[in-house]
């Protein structure tokens, strides 16, 4: 069972060898990197990859980490009480099973994404330990306990909006997706915009990472935000010499898909006029 990348997901050979080596080991992969660098994408083209189904547990500020393994519906239990319903008398009709148990009772091996972990409160990858480790879990309101069937392959992202547990670090295999050099990128516009016109591709990947090494800038655009912006391009006809045409005097053409707030809108804005002065 090794992964190698998919027709339509670029993969370097260090995130492969990372992908496979926490295969191996049977531990979580935590995947860091700039958002827009493709970390959600990975689990779907392991999955692909691997043949094997997804499960998707999306984190919210919210979450907490009792909900990945199940819920307990007290309130609709004592609402059935008293209207003297027969379900009542099976707890298990009020347990709701979570993303892990799910995972767990799988017939097959499943890629489990945990998305976006650091959303979460700081003691939440700390409540999982145990559950990731001993792929076990006890269900209190039945009495039973929870064990996989088969060792789910877990891949969690981070946006690294806070630092995670040092006792939950041990216990995943560590991967930083760097953002991608131009030739790498180059070779994932091609997976998105086959046969794009070589001067074309060339002029607005010089501008977009011209963009991105802008001292000052808030935000720097991502790996998506580029795709999007060379669909609209294409949408819009555009030619490398119209992308030319304003040079480093004025935003990039269509620049809405790259800029994503006012400050860094005016500080090109700045740089425009600063430019102009300057002639």
């Amino acid at each position: 069972m090794k992964f190698q990348g998919t027709e339509s997901y670029v993969a370097t050979d260090d995130l492969t060898i990372a992908v496979n080596a926490a295969v191996t080991l049977e531990r979580p992969l935590l995947v860091k990197g700039e958002p827009g660098t493709g970390k959600t994408e990975l689990a779907k083209q392991v999955a692909q990859s691997l043949g094997l189904p997804m499960l998707e547990w999306n984190i919210k500020s919210t979450t907490k980490a009792q909900q990945g393994l199940y819920e307990y519906d007290a309130v609709s239990r004592l609402r059935d009480s008293q209207l003297g319903e027969a379900r009542v008398h099976d707890v298990s009709n009020y347990i709701r099973k979570g993303k892990l148990w799910q995972a767990f009772e799988a017939d097959s091996k499943v890629v489990l994404l945990i998305d976006e972990i650091d959303k979460a409160d700081i003691e939440f990858p700390n409540d999982l330990l145990q559950e990731l480790d001993k792929m076990e879990f006890h269900v209190y309101e039945t009495g039973e306990t929870i064990r996989a069937r088969h060792r789910p392959v877990v891949i969690i992202t981070s946006n690294n909006e806070k630092e995670l547990p040092d006792a939950f670090l041990r216990r995943c295999f560590f991967h930083y997706i760097r953002f991608p050099d131009m030739d790498t990128m180059r070779k994932i516009v091609e997976v998105h915009h086959p046969g794009l016109k070589d001067a074309l591709l060339t002029t607005a990947l010089t501008q977009f990472y011209e963009i991105r090494e802008q001292t000052g800038l808030k935000k720097k655009p991502s790996t998506s935000e580029v795709l999007d912006w060379l669909k609209l391009i294409l949408a819009e006809d555009l030619s490398a010499e119209d992308l030319r045409r304003d040079g480093a005097d004025a935003l990039p053409k269509l620049h809405g898909a790259l800029l994503k707030n006012e400050q860094d809108v005016h500080l090109f804005e700045r740089l425009a006029f600063m430019a102009r002065g300057q002639r």
